[in-house]
């Protein structure tokens, strides 16, 4: 059994002025999609040039945020959300979304393949392994915010974590999992398959079955959201049921890449 590190969600202070070490992770991602953005487009043939990533990536950053903070409310808070609507502009009170981010930079794709007349797998095919550092660092401040906590365990590396929500007992660090599996798993497994050339949307499917496979995995282990406990079963959360039209549409784009129905290959990382 672990203690929890005792993090200061707070990392710098300066009078009313305070930045938050989940602020710095989203920082960190976006920074860390742009230098990986750039290091693709440098490569041979790749189609894109530098200029172009610092606008996908303003792109993609607006619809991570409001993507985020809009699915949050809809699929988590929505009786928060009817009663006081005005909650949803209270970022800094926490609540992002993974699956309203994804639906976010997804709507910033289709929009910025429009105004550069690209077919929209060929953006996201090329947006795919850029996300992972950024799932990574979110679920480190996750951590340091001492939220998301597992089950109770009895495993070596169980955590108390000091939320007395968490009942002073040792959990599973969920957050660390997600870290690990959807953050340096999925980016070595992404940047790896993309290395080469590949059918469109092959990429991108490999990316949504990961991501969904991981994350239905570690909803297993991880605790529900308070305000809306199980969805069936005793053990079905709204994650997994959020998850399992990504593993479906992945699969599907996996599939039709391997039958060629991908016209113009994704170009290599």
């Amino acid at each position: 059994m672990l203690t929890y590190p005792m993090i200061d969600p707070i990392a710098i202070e300066l009078g009313p002025l305070k930045i938050h070490w989940y602020g710095i992770m989203y920082l960190t991602g976006f920074a860390a999609a742009w230098w990986l953005g750039i290091t693709r487009a440098r490569r041979p043939a790749s189609g894109w040039s530098g200029e172009e990533i610092g606008d996908l990536i303003f792109y993609a950053a607006l619809g991570v945020v409001l993507g985020g903070r809009l699915g949050y409310m809809l699929f988590y808070d929505t009786a928060n959300l009817i009663s006081n609507p005005i909650t949803i502009f209270k970022v800094w009170q926490g609540g992002m979304s993974f699956h309203g981010g994804l639906l976010g930079v997804i709507t910033a794709m289709w929009l910025y393949a429009r105004k550069t007349r690209r077919q929209f797998l060929q953006v996201a095919d090329f947006v795919a392994p850029l996300v992972p550092v950024g799932l990574g660092a979110g679920r480190i401040g996750n951590f340091i915010n001492g939220e998301l906590w597992g089950k109770v365990s009895d495993l070596p590396w169980a955590i108390v974590f000091p939320d007395l929500r968490a009942g002073g007992l040792p959990r599973h660090p969920s957050s660390l999992y997600e870290a690990l599996l959807e953050g340096l798993l999925l980016f070595i497994v992404l940047w790896i398959f993309s290395g080469k050339s590949r059918p469109i949307g092959a990429v991108s499917g490999l990316f949504l079955v990961c991501y969904g496979s991981f994350r239905f995995a570690v909803e297993f282990l991880r605790m529900p959201d308070e305000q809306l406990g199980y969805l069936a079963f005793g053990w079905f959360t709204m994650g997994q049921l959020l998850s399992l039209p990504m593993i479906l549409l992945g699969l599907w784009l996996t599939a039709r890449a391997c039958h060629g129905r991908g016209r113009i290959p994704s170009r290599p990382a």
